[in-house]
C-alpha cells in the first residue's frame, strides 16, 4: 500500500539536492539514506575483515606505488 507523507519545504529542497538524477524518485533517496544507516550486512562484515586481514600480511599495494606506476 502507498501512502503519503508530508514534509516541509526545507526538507524536500534537501532531498531534491540529494538526488543522483533529475528522475530518480523521492523514494529512492529516502531509501538510500535509511540504507546507509543500516547494519552491515554479514557478508559485508566478513568482507571488511578480509580486507583488514590482506592488509596487515602486506597483500595490498599503496595507493602512492599505484600512482607511479600508471604515471610511469
Amino acid at each position: 500500500m502507498d501512502t503519503t507523507i508530508q514534509v516541509s519545504r526545507e526538507l524536500l529542497e534537501k532531498l531534491a539536492i540529494m538526488k543522483m538524477h533529475e528522475k530518480e524518485s523521492y523514494e529512492n533517496v529516502i531509501w538510500d539514506l535509511v540504507e546507509d544507516r543500516m547494519e552491515f550486512s554479514e557478508a559485508t562484515k566478513r568482507n571488511i575483515e578480509q580486507s583488514e586481514k590482506e592488509i596487515k600480511e602486506g597483500k595490498t599495494i599503496s595507493l602512492e606505488k599505484i600512482k607511479k606506476k600508471l604515471a610511469a
